[in-house]
């Protein structure tokens, strides 16, 4: 296995080092600690928006063709993301391109000119994002139960913004929220694949030290308000039901994340698991139905999602609300433990295949400000979680006040549901 090395430039610029000579290529990764966490309500959109902005123009490449040019040419795989609590650019490329592709990232990263009528241009891109997602209603499903858990605070709003704030957005909003946030503190730069820790010191050097140190602002923390479940519905036309429902858990920071891992395993993590097994192999009722966890900075949540007939959509709550009252009343089974063990483990290595996957495993480790741990470590944590564990946990978070439900479908209201919805 890899080694990580790390090292931290003067300007506080974290950098980690991946090194496999045997691989044929190099993931270049820049993660920001900025995402939706450190908006406002009337900024909340930037960060997603900024990022689409990083790929039009800077003073050396003026033009967006330019760049998105240069990044085929070097047979790139290459995208950007933003989520509640980073933002990330990232380029995997045949190793002999480490330079060329460190160049172009960082004159993105360092100069983007933030030209008026190319953001005027990218409001309608946004917009029509944003539309595109309340046309999914598997996206849209996650979205309504995000706000109805956290409400009118950064947990609870869409990382896409409203369309109402991106049509205000100018180029001042752009200039002023990068220069808080985009610094050397806040800044992380991961180097996986065929490159040297003396080559890797070299080239960030060369292409970042200019980066402004500044004054690291901390995200805003999740504040929790709930007493009683939440439900929510959406009125929609469609051919099926899209549910959620979400249980309050904790921050990814803590070391319960593993037998939260193993109980949404157990519960929907793959063909064999008792949600799947039940509603779709025995009750025939959706064809996607899983489970899942939601880990951020400061908050996080245990979902079930799935996607219903009509006809049978009482039929299946009834029977996911049942597999959580077991689980909850009598844990798991040693059988089942093991199962999802040896699942997770051949997963989690598998994740691990490429220079991007490694760049990726270790950046958002340390850009969540915890502990980082190899591989095989992880490997160690997952493999100690116990049946009593998993059970303590289940009893714990599978209460009715952190019962949270959403539906998106043709429901005007949850009424029906509140009777079927107990633990």
């Amino acid at each position: 296995m890899v080694k990580l090395k790390h090292f931290t430039l003067n300007n506080g610029i974290r950098v980690l080092v991946i090194p496999n000579p045997q691989s044929p290529s190099v993931t270049a990764a820049v993660l920001v600690q900025a995402g939706t966490a450190y908006e406002s309500k009337s900024t909340n959109g930037l960060s997603h928006f900024l990022e689409h902005m990083y790929f039009k123009g800077t003073k050396k490449r003026p033009r967006p063709i330019d760049i998105s040019t240069e990044f085929e040419a070097l047979g790139a795989v290459y995208n950007a993301f933003t989520s509640r609590d980073l933002t990330g650019y990232y380029a995997k490329v045949a190793w002999p391109n480490t330079e060329k592709i460190m160049d172009l990232i960082s004159d993105m990263y360092l100069n983007p000119l933030f030209l008026t009528e190319e953001i005027e241009k990218e409001k309608g891109v946004i917009i029509e994002e944003i539309n595109m997602y309340e046309d999914q209603p598997q996206v849209k499903v996650s979205q309504v139960i995000e706000a109805a858990m956290y409400g009118n605070q950064p947990a609870g709003w869409s990382v896409s913004g409203t369309k109402e704030n991106i049509r205000r957005m100018s180029r001042r909003d752009f200039i002023d929220y990068r220069s808080k946030h985009y610094i050397g503190p806040k800044t992380i730069i991961i180097l996986a694949g065929n490159i040297s820790l003396k080559k890797a010191r070299s080239l960030t050097g060369k292409y970042f030290n200019s980066v402004k140190k500044g004054k690291i602002i901390k995200s805003k923390q999740t504040t929790d308000f709930q007493k009683n479940k939440k439900l929510v519905s959406l009125y929609k036309e469609l051919d099926q039901s899209h549910l959620v429902l979400a249980f309050k858990a904790f921050p990814v920071t803590s070391e319960k994340r593993f037998a939260l891992g193993v109980l949404a395993d157990v519960l929907g993590g793959g063909m064999t698991s008792r949600l799947f097994q039940k509603v779709r192999q025995e009750l025939g009722a959706a064809y996607y139905i899983g489970a899942s966890t939601n880990l951020y900075a400061t908050h996080g949540y245990l979902d079930i999602s799935a996607g219903v007939n009509h006809s049978k959509v009482y039929q299946v709550i009834e029977a996911i609300m049942g597999q959580l009252r077991d689980i909850s009343n009598n844990g798991i089974t040693a059988k089942e433990l093991a199962h999802v063990k040896e699942h997770r483990i051949g997963t989690f290595m598998l994740s691990l295949e490429t220079s991007s996957d490694l760049a990726f495993y270790y950046g958002e480790q340390e850009a969540e400000n915890s502990k980082i741990l190899t591989p095989s470590q992880a490997i160690s944590k997952l493999k100690s979680v116990t049946k009593g564990q998993v059970a303590r946990l289940a009893k714990q978070i599978l209460q009715n006040n952190r019962l949270n439900f959403a539906i998106v479908g043709p429901y005007k209201s949850t009424d029906k549901f509140k009777k079927i919805l107990y633990l």
